[in-house]
Protein backbone atom coordinates (compact mmCIF):
# COMPACT_ATOMS: atom_id res chain seq x y z
CA UNK A 1 0.00 0.00 0.00
CA UNK A 2 1.36 3.43 -1.00
CA UNK A 3 0.12 6.61 0.70
CA UNK A 4 0.93 10.08 -0.60
CA UNK A 5 1.43 13.31 1.33
CA UNK A 6 3.28 16.61 1.21
CA UNK A 7 5.36 15.88 4.33
CA UNK A 8 6.01 12.60 6.12
CA UNK A 9 6.75 13.10 9.81
CA UNK A 10 8.55 10.23 11.50
CA UNK A 11 7.60 10.25 15.18
CA UNK A 12 4.33 10.90 17.00
CA UNK A 13 5.67 12.68 20.06
CA UNK A 14 5.10 16.31 20.91
CA UNK A 15 7.66 17.54 18.35
CA UNK A 16 6.21 15.55 15.46
CA UNK A 17 2.62 16.45 16.29
CA UNK A 18 3.53 20.13 16.68
CA UNK A 19 5.17 20.06 13.24
CA UNK A 20 1.97 18.59 11.78
CA UNK A 21 -0.08 21.32 13.48
CA UNK A 22 1.98 24.21 12.18
CA UNK A 23 2.20 22.68 8.70
CA UNK A 24 -1.58 22.39 8.72
CA UNK A 25 -1.91 26.07 9.54
CA UNK A 26 0.07 26.76 6.35
CA UNK A 27 -2.12 24.45 4.29
CA UNK A 28 0.46 21.67 4.07
CA UNK A 29 -0.79 18.08 4.39
CA UNK A 30 1.20 15.61 6.47
CA UNK A 31 1.24 12.03 7.69
CA UNK A 32 2.59 11.30 11.16
CA UNK A 33 4.22 7.87 11.29
CA UNK A 34 4.12 6.41 14.79
CA UNK A 35 4.64 2.81 15.84
CA UNK A 36 3.33 2.89 19.44
CA UNK A 37 0.64 5.56 19.50
CA UNK A 38 0.70 9.35 19.76
CA UNK A 39 2.41 10.58 22.93
CA UNK A 40 3.04 7.08 24.28
CA UNK A 41 6.79 7.46 24.73
CA UNK A 42 8.93 10.20 26.29
CA UNK A 43 6.47 12.99 25.43
CA UNK A 44 3.64 11.39 27.36
CA UNK A 45 5.65 10.72 30.51
CA UNK A 46 7.27 14.14 30.90
CA UNK A 47 6.46 16.16 34.01
CA UNK A 48 5.43 18.98 31.67
CA UNK A 49 7.40 21.88 33.13
CA UNK A 50 7.89 25.07 31.10
CA UNK A 51 10.82 26.78 32.81
CA UNK A 52 12.44 29.42 30.58
CA UNK A 53 14.84 30.96 33.09
CA UNK A 54 16.75 27.96 34.43
CA UNK A 55 17.90 24.58 33.16
CA UNK A 56 20.59 22.94 31.07
CA UNK A 57 22.08 25.71 28.93
CA UNK A 58 19.83 28.34 30.57
CA UNK A 59 21.07 30.97 31.30
CA UNK A 60 23.46 30.38 28.43
CA UNK A 61 23.33 29.21 24.83
CA UNK A 62 19.74 27.94 25.00
CA UNK A 63 18.38 30.96 26.88
CA UNK A 64 16.96 32.92 23.94
CA UNK A 65 15.53 29.78 22.35
CA UNK A 66 13.92 28.69 25.62
CA UNK A 67 12.32 32.09 26.10
CA UNK A 68 10.94 32.12 22.55
CA UNK A 69 9.43 28.66 23.07
CA UNK A 70 7.89 29.76 26.37
CA UNK A 71 6.22 32.74 24.68
CA UNK A 72 4.86 30.46 21.96
CA UNK A 73 3.26 28.29 24.63
CA UNK A 74 1.62 31.33 26.24
CA UNK A 75 0.21 32.49 22.90
CA UNK A 76 -0.91 29.00 21.86
CA UNK A 77 -3.01 27.72 24.74
CA UNK A 78 -6.44 29.25 24.11
CA UNK A 79 -6.43 28.64 20.37
CA UNK A 80 -5.07 25.09 20.54
CA UNK A 81 -7.54 24.16 23.27
CA UNK A 82 -10.40 25.44 21.13
CA UNK A 83 -9.15 23.86 17.91
CA UNK A 84 -8.47 20.45 19.42
CA UNK A 85 -11.19 20.25 22.05
CA UNK A 86 -8.53 19.12 24.54
CA UNK A 87 -7.66 21.11 27.66
CA UNK A 88 -4.06 20.22 28.38
CA UNK A 89 -4.08 22.18 31.65
CA UNK A 90 -1.62 24.94 30.85
CA UNK A 91 -1.18 26.95 34.03
CA UNK A 92 1.26 29.10 35.97
CA UNK A 93 2.89 27.42 38.95
CA UNK A 94 4.60 28.50 42.14
CA UNK A 95 7.60 26.61 43.47
CA UNK A 96 9.56 26.33 46.69
CA UNK A 97 13.20 25.29 46.24
CA UNK A 98 14.47 24.18 49.63
CA UNK A 99 17.97 24.71 50.99
CA UNK A 100 18.93 21.53 52.82
CA UNK A 101 22.67 22.25 53.07
CA UNK A 102 24.66 25.46 53.58
CA UNK A 103 25.89 25.69 49.95
CA UNK A 104 22.25 25.59 48.79
CA UNK A 105 21.51 28.88 50.55
CA UNK A 106 23.83 31.06 48.47
CA UNK A 107 22.94 29.25 45.25
CA UNK A 108 19.22 29.80 45.72
CA UNK A 109 19.51 33.36 47.00
CA UNK A 110 21.43 34.24 43.84
CA UNK A 111 18.37 33.30 41.77
CA UNK A 112 16.08 35.88 43.40
CA UNK A 113 17.40 38.69 41.21
CA UNK A 114 17.12 36.50 38.11
CA UNK A 115 13.38 35.96 38.58
CA UNK A 116 12.62 39.49 39.74
CA UNK A 117 14.20 40.96 36.64
CA UNK A 118 11.75 39.33 34.22
CA UNK A 119 8.17 40.44 33.56
CA UNK A 120 5.64 37.86 34.72
CA UNK A 121 8.02 36.33 37.25
CA UNK A 122 8.76 37.06 40.87
CA UNK A 123 10.77 35.48 43.65
CA UNK A 124 11.77 36.00 47.24
CA UNK A 125 13.87 34.29 49.86
CA UNK A 126 11.97 32.44 52.59
CA UNK A 127 13.24 31.91 56.10
CA UNK A 128 12.39 28.58 57.78
CA UNK A 129 9.47 30.05 59.75
CA UNK A 130 7.98 31.51 56.57
CA UNK A 131 8.22 28.12 54.87
CA UNK A 132 6.42 26.50 57.81
CA UNK A 133 3.56 28.98 57.46
CA UNK A 134 3.36 28.59 53.70
CA UNK A 135 3.45 24.77 53.73
CA UNK A 136 3.45 23.17 57.21
CA UNK A 137 4.09 19.69 55.77
CA UNK A 138 7.59 20.62 54.65
CA UNK A 139 10.21 19.06 56.92
CA UNK A 140 11.51 21.06 59.84
CA UNK A 141 15.21 21.76 59.80
CA UNK A 142 15.41 23.24 56.31
CA UNK A 143 17.70 26.26 56.11
CA UNK A 144 15.35 28.35 54.01
CA UNK A 145 14.09 28.33 50.47
CA UNK A 146 13.48 30.18 47.25
CA UNK A 147 9.86 30.96 46.42
CA UNK A 148 9.37 31.66 42.74
CA UNK A 149 6.33 32.20 40.57
CA UNK A 150 6.01 32.48 36.82
CA UNK A 151 7.02 29.11 35.42
CA UNK A 152 4.24 27.18 33.74
CA UNK A 153 3.23 23.54 33.41
CA UNK A 154 1.13 21.41 31.07
CA UNK A 155 -0.11 17.85 30.87
CA UNK A 156 2.46 16.68 28.35
CA UNK A 157 0.45 13.74 27.01
CA UNK A 158 -2.66 15.85 26.51
CA UNK A 159 -0.59 18.58 24.83
CA UNK A 160 0.70 16.01 22.35
CA UNK A 161 -2.83 14.73 21.74
CA UNK A 162 -4.06 18.31 21.28
CA UNK A 163 -1.48 19.01 18.57
CA UNK A 164 -2.41 15.76 16.80
CA UNK A 165 -6.16 16.38 17.06
CA UNK A 166 -5.94 19.95 15.77
CA UNK A 167 -3.61 18.86 12.97
CA UNK A 168 -6.09 16.13 12.07
CA UNK A 169 -8.82 18.70 11.57
CA UNK A 170 -6.52 20.41 9.06
CA UNK A 171 -5.89 17.24 7.07
CA UNK A 172 -3.04 15.52 8.86
CA UNK A 173 -3.34 11.79 9.50
CA UNK A 174 -1.58 9.36 11.83
CA UNK A 175 -0.22 6.20 10.23
CA UNK A 176 0.65 3.29 12.51
CA UNK A 177 3.85 1.83 11.21
CA UNK A 178 7.51 1.00 11.68
CA UNK A 179 9.97 2.78 9.38
CA UNK A 180 12.48 0.47 7.69
CA UNK A 181 14.25 2.82 5.29
CA UNK A 182 14.22 6.09 3.37
CA UNK A 183 14.61 6.24 -0.40
CA UNK A 184 15.04 8.93 -3.02
CA UNK A 185 17.47 10.39 -5.51
CA UNK A 186 19.25 13.55 -6.52
CA UNK A 187 19.92 14.47 -2.92
CA UNK A 188 16.23 14.30 -2.02
CA UNK A 189 14.21 11.82 0.04
CA UNK A 190 10.77 11.17 -1.42
CA UNK A 191 9.79 7.75 -0.06
CA UNK A 192 9.46 6.35 3.43
CA UNK A 193 9.56 2.56 3.47
CA UNK A 194 7.51 0.94 6.23
CA UNK A 195 7.32 -2.66 7.37
CA UNK A 196 3.86 -2.87 5.79
CA UNK A 197 3.80 -0.23 3.10
CA UNK A 198 5.27 2.92 1.64
CA UNK A 199 4.66 6.67 1.82
CA UNK A 200 5.43 8.91 -1.13
CA UNK A 201 6.18 12.45 0.00
CA UNK A 202 7.70 15.78 -0.92
CA UNK A 203 9.72 16.10 2.28
CA UNK A 204 10.53 14.15 5.44
CA UNK A 205 10.74 15.47 9.00
CA UNK A 206 12.67 13.38 11.51
CA UNK A 207 10.97 13.83 14.90
CA UNK A 208 12.24 10.68 16.55
CA UNK A 209 13.68 12.14 19.74
CA UNK A 210 16.00 9.67 21.45
CA UNK A 211 15.33 7.14 18.68
CA UNK A 212 16.97 9.41 16.08
CA UNK A 213 20.08 7.27 15.97
CA UNK A 214 18.10 4.52 14.26
CA UNK A 215 18.13 6.71 11.16
CA UNK A 216 21.92 6.38 10.80
CA UNK A 217 21.60 3.33 8.55
CA UNK A 218 18.91 5.03 6.44
CA UNK A 219 20.91 8.20 5.88
CA UNK A 220 24.48 6.97 6.07
CA UNK A 221 25.44 9.67 8.58
CA UNK A 222 26.43 9.70 12.24
CA UNK A 223 23.68 11.00 14.55
CA UNK A 224 25.06 11.72 18.05
CA UNK A 225 21.84 11.22 20.02
CA UNK A 226 21.58 8.79 22.93
CA UNK A 227 18.60 8.07 25.20
CA UNK A 228 18.62 9.35 28.78
CA UNK A 229 16.42 7.26 31.06
CA UNK A 230 14.31 9.11 33.59
CA UNK A 231 11.89 7.69 36.16
CA UNK A 232 8.96 9.27 37.99
CA UNK A 233 6.70 7.85 40.67
CA UNK A 234 3.17 9.19 41.08
CA UNK A 235 2.13 9.26 44.71
CA UNK A 236 -1.37 9.41 46.10
CA UNK A 237 -2.09 12.52 48.12
CA UNK A 238 -2.90 11.82 51.77
CA UNK A 239 -4.28 15.26 52.56
CA UNK A 240 -4.95 18.64 51.01
CA UNK A 241 -3.33 19.09 47.58
CA UNK A 242 -0.02 20.92 47.63
CA UNK A 243 -0.24 24.46 46.27
CA UNK A 244 3.40 24.61 45.22
CA UNK A 245 5.94 22.51 43.41
CA UNK A 246 8.58 21.53 45.96
CA UNK A 247 12.22 20.67 45.26
CA UNK A 248 15.51 20.14 47.02
CA UNK A 249 18.28 17.63 47.58
CA UNK A 250 17.73 15.98 44.21
CA UNK A 251 14.03 15.39 44.87
CA UNK A 252 11.06 17.07 43.23
CA UNK A 253 7.33 17.03 43.95
CA UNK A 254 4.96 18.19 41.23
CA UNK A 255 1.31 18.29 42.39
CA UNK A 256 -0.98 17.66 39.44
CA UNK A 257 -4.60 18.63 38.93
CA UNK A 258 -5.69 14.99 39.17
CA UNK A 259 -4.59 14.98 42.82
CA UNK A 260 -1.44 12.91 42.32
CA UNK A 261 2.07 14.06 43.18
CA UNK A 262 4.58 13.32 40.43
CA UNK A 263 7.89 12.74 42.19
CA UNK A 264 11.33 12.32 40.76
CA UNK A 265 13.29 12.54 38.84
CA UNK A 266 16.30 10.51 37.82
CA UNK A 267 18.68 10.58 34.86
CA UNK A 268 20.60 7.46 33.84
CA UNK A 269 22.48 6.61 30.67
CA UNK A 270 21.00 3.12 30.32
CA UNK A 271 20.02 3.06 26.69
CA UNK A 272 16.47 2.02 25.89
CA UNK A 273 15.82 0.43 29.26
CA UNK A 274 12.14 1.21 29.79
CA UNK A 275 11.60 -0.97 32.84
CA UNK A 276 10.83 0.92 36.06
CA UNK A 277 13.30 0.05 38.82
CA UNK A 278 12.17 -0.70 42.37
CA UNK A 279 15.54 0.54 43.60
CA UNK A 280 15.03 3.87 41.84
CA UNK A 281 11.52 4.13 43.27
CA UNK A 282 12.99 3.73 46.75
CA UNK A 283 15.62 6.38 46.04
CA UNK A 284 13.02 8.85 44.79
CA UNK A 285 10.85 8.16 47.82
CA UNK A 286 13.79 8.79 50.17
CA UNK A 287 14.52 12.13 48.50
CA UNK A 288 10.97 13.45 48.62
CA UNK A 289 10.36 12.20 52.17
CA UNK A 290 13.34 14.31 53.18
CA UNK A 291 11.32 17.27 51.88
CA UNK A 292 7.84 16.20 53.02
CA UNK A 293 7.83 13.42 55.64
CA UNK A 294 4.08 12.84 55.14
CA UNK A 295 4.86 11.17 51.81
CA UNK A 296 6.59 8.25 53.53
CA UNK A 297 3.46 6.10 53.41
CA UNK A 298 1.84 7.53 50.28
CA UNK A 299 0.75 4.86 47.81
CA UNK A 300 2.57 4.62 44.49
CA UNK A 301 -0.22 4.83 41.92
CA UNK A 302 2.05 4.65 38.88
CA UNK A 303 5.76 4.34 38.16
CA UNK A 304 7.03 5.37 34.73
CA UNK A 305 10.38 5.14 32.97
Amino acid sequence: MVDTTDVAIIGGGVAGCAVAYYLGQSGVKSIIIEREGVGNQASGYSAGGLNPLTGIGIPGPLGAFGWECFQLHLDLYDSLKEQSGIDYQHRAVAKIDLALEEPDVADLQAQVELFQGVDGFNARWLEPDEIAKLEPRIASGVLGGLYDYGNHAVDSHDLTEAFAAAAGKMGSTVRAGNVRNLEGGGGKIDRVILADGEISCGQVVMAMGPWSRRAESWLGVYIPVDPLKGEIIRLENNGEPFKHDIAGGGGTIYPKLDGLNWCGTTEDWKGFDREPSEQVAREIRERVVRLVPDLADAKIVKHTA
